[in-house]
């Protein structure tokens, strides 16, 4: 907010009043956010309630953990996300499903065992592995059970499964993921 008010050239004290809450929220975050694994290390928590308790876990949604560089909030390199994108990805997260069909982050809301394309669109744009990346879109290609659509969930073992025969934001985010795939790694897409 400080930054879109600075470019708009608004309010000094609202900008002022965004930079220190933004300056709480980082200091609070490092403080509270960040726990130890006994398998992946330093990582950064799903929720926490400031007194101790966390949860370990992401959501297929954006703003996830997955996403965070992808957002801005750190970068791809930064050690920490790299633990929680291992932990995020992986059998520890109790949303990761891996079966016939594919593999990722689902969440509370759409049912055990549905994968969300969000989720495996965000892999891929917060990869720098031409194979993960490659998988991704594999993954996301057989997913769309002959609709041409991404969907906003589909079975692990039986993509012919899913919620939401239209769902424009998983659409666009891999429109997104195709176009910085086509820019940066064509040869990904032959």
């Amino acid at each position: 907010m400080a930054d879109m008010l600075t470019a708009l050239k608004g309010d000094t004290k609202l900008i002022a009043d965004a930079k220190a809450l933004a300056g709480e929220v980082e200091t609070a975050l490092k403080q509270h956010a960040i726990v130890t694994h006994p398998r992946f290390g330093k990582v950064y928590v799903y929720e926490v309630n400031g007194f101790g308790s966390y949860n370990l876990m992401d959501d297929a949604n954006v703003p996830s953990l997955l996403a965070m560089p992808y957002l801005g909030a750190m970068p791809l390199s930064d050690p920490i996300y790299q633990n929680t994108r291992k932990l995020v990805l992986s059998q520890d997260n109790p949303f990761y499903f891996a079966g016939k069909a594919g593999a990722g982050i689902g969440g509370p809301h759409a049912g055990m065992d549905m994968i969300w394309p969000l989720s495996i669109t965000m892999r891929g744009l917060t990869s720098t592995d031409d194979r993960e990346i490659r998988s991704c879109l594999d993954m996301l290609r057989v997913s769309n059970a002959g609709t041409g659509f991404m969907h906003e969930s589909f079975h692990k073992d039986d993509p012919s499964k899913f919620t939401r025969k239209w769902f424009a934001w998983a659409n666009t985010l891999f429109g997104e993921f195709v176009l910085k795939t086509f820019t940066e790694r064509r040869h990904l897409l032959s």
